[in-house]
């Protein structure tokens, strides 16, 4: 049930957060390779890009790849905060009671790191796509990109869970609002999408330059040789600022995607918990109370 849950909240959240991951690839992409002033700039920033894609393409150009999104999300997602559960619910990252960062940064991360190679074929497309993929580079195809996409994912999970946790409990703590109230899942949310962006646009950046990358007959790309390869050369060509391209898209899209998953993921738990035989919700209560 954990990641049934989980992976509702993701989707829930995709729905309206989609558009953002549109504006946010395509101003990854501007510009790559090319150093600040040699290329024409189609998108100035994230509003230009808003309206831009929609002039040009319509509602169905920002939500352009929503169906394949809602089912990678689901998957992806579902892994990842459901594993996370699992381990949270086991006590594992409590010390005396107590949230441990260290050990909610490396459950996030495992967890991270199930979500984005289970994940990462469906990254690529659907069923039509997945086949083609299949027939032209073989199954292990379905990975390309994938050794970026778990950084990407293990580090934005670190990030992303282990702020979230230490927030609730801080504000708990602090009793700025009750235990049971929706702000404390939506505040933690909040700071969370903050450190999660700055922790993640790197890795973002360079995943989605790798799986966009054009490749050759053998399935090797042709403008990087693998992950290293292209944060150099995107370093060399377009300074870390290359590294942070689309920043402000990535908050725009990552940081209400934080909240609404995390916020959708907290509360759903919340109610399937207080819908559930008191017996499994009292051995829940004993396990994260270690």
């Amino acid at each position: 049930m954990d990641f049934l849950l989980s992976g509702g909240a993701a989707c829930g959240a995709c729905v309206f957060t989609n558009p953002l991951e549109v504006v946010k690839t395509r101003m990854q992409l501007q510009g790559e390779l090319r150093s600040r002033g040699s290329y024409q700039v189609h998108y100035r920033n994230v509003f230009h890009a808003f309206y831009t894609i929609g002039k040009v393409e319509g509602l169905a150009g920002l939500q352009r790849g929503l169906a394949p999104g809602l089912v990678y999300q689901f998957v992806m997602n579902g892994i990842r905060l459901g594993s996370y559960s699992l381990i949270e619910s086991s006590g594992y990252i409590y010390t005396d009671g107590r949230v441990s960062t260290f050990k909610t940064t490396l459950a996030g991360a495992a967890a991270g790191v199930a979500g984005g190679v289970t994940g990462s074929p469906l990254y690529l497309g659907m069923v039509h796509a997945i086949a083609a993929i299949c027939r032209e580079h073989g199954f292990m195809g379905l990975w390309r990109g994938s050794f970026a996409a778990v950084p990407r994912t293990s580090v934005g999970s670190a990030a992303q869970l282990s702020s979230f946790s230490a927030i609730k409990e801080l504000v708990v703590d602090l009793k700025v609002f009750s235990k049971d109230s929706l702000m404390v899942s939506l505040s933690a949310g909040m700071v969370a999408s903050v450190v999660v962006v700055l922790a993640m646009t790197p890795f973002d950046v360079v995943s989605t330059r790798l799986y966009n990358q054009p490749v050759d007959h053998l399935g090797k790309g042709q403008l990087y040789r693998g992950y290293v390869d292209c944060f150099s050369k995107t370093m060399r060509k377009e300074g870390l600022t290359g590294l942070y391209k689309g920043l402000g898209a990535s908050y725009f899209r990552l940081g209400p995607h934080t909240v609404l998953s995390l916020f959708f993921w907290e509360e759903l738990r919340k109610l399937y918990q207080n819908h559930s035989s008191p017996g499994r919700g009292q051995a829940r209560e004993i396990d994260t109370s270690r």
